[in-house]
């Protein structure tokens, strides 16, 4: 396993919380009708498959939902990238945060997780209420194709959408790593969600050259701090 620049040392230089400002004024939120068609939605596009969840994030470091299997995955189509503006969890309206979802063009290497054929709706509502808040999500849901031990399987993966508020296209890496090094909110810094990734995507033997030369330039500029 290679070694990170990015280490637990610069994370806790830098550690802390800032309160939950709670949504922006206007922003309008996910209710529970919204997130039932989406979970009726998705079932449907499911018939006759599987439930399984493609992780790329945090899905692989917390993935806060149980599973009867997991495999590594791989999408055509996709990559990681820090292209969602964020002013709570992980950032604040002051100093705005970035987090991750896949957006389009590449290709990404993650997990597969099989869920329990039980309470299919129900597993992906809380599923969908993790990832999912303000209308329109910039983080969407789609059930795309992976790549597992050569079998195209059908999985549900968190993908940007560029007619979100808070889509952000394209930013340069150094631009990413002075956002990540000094945003945080309530859910800790948004350095700590990159370590969290890399880390585990390292442990995994999973590689993504833009996360790892972004460690490289997060821990930098906590340096400079």
């Amino acid at each position: 396993m290679r070694k990170l620049t990015l280490t637990a040392e610069h994370i806790a230089k830098i550690q802390r919380t800032e309160p939950d400002e709670g949504p922006h004024p206007g922003c309008e939120q996910m209710n529970d009708a919204d997130y039932s068609q989406w979970a009726d939605d998705l079932l449907e596009e499911l018939t006759g498959t599987s439930l399984r969840i493609f992780g790329y994030g945090s899905l692989i470091w917390k993935p806060e939902f149980d599973y009867v299997a997991a495999s590594r995955g791989w999408l055509h189509g996709w990559h990681r990238a820090f292209c969602m503006k964020i002013e709570r969890w992980r950032g604040t309206r002051a100093v705005p945060g970035l987090m991750m979802a896949l957006d389009s063009k590449g290709s990404c290497n993650g997990m597969v997780y099989e869920l329990s054929e039980e309470n299919k709706k129900a597993q992906i509502e809380k599923i969908l209420r993790r990832e999912m808040t303000n209308k329109p999500p910039t983080n969407m849901p789609r059930v795309l194709k992976a790549n597992v031990d050569g079998k195209m399987l059908r999985v549900i993966a968190f993908t940007s959408n560029p007619d979100a508020l808070n889509f952000v296209k394209d930013l340069p890496l150094p631009k990413v790593a002075k956002i990540l090094s000094r945003a945080a909110g309530h859910w800790g810094t948004g350095a700590e969600y990159l370590f969290n990734t890399v880390s585990h995507l390292e442990q995994l033997g999973i590689e993504d050259r833009n996360l790892w030369e972004l460690q490289k330039l997060v821990a930098k500029e906590i340096e400079k701090l």
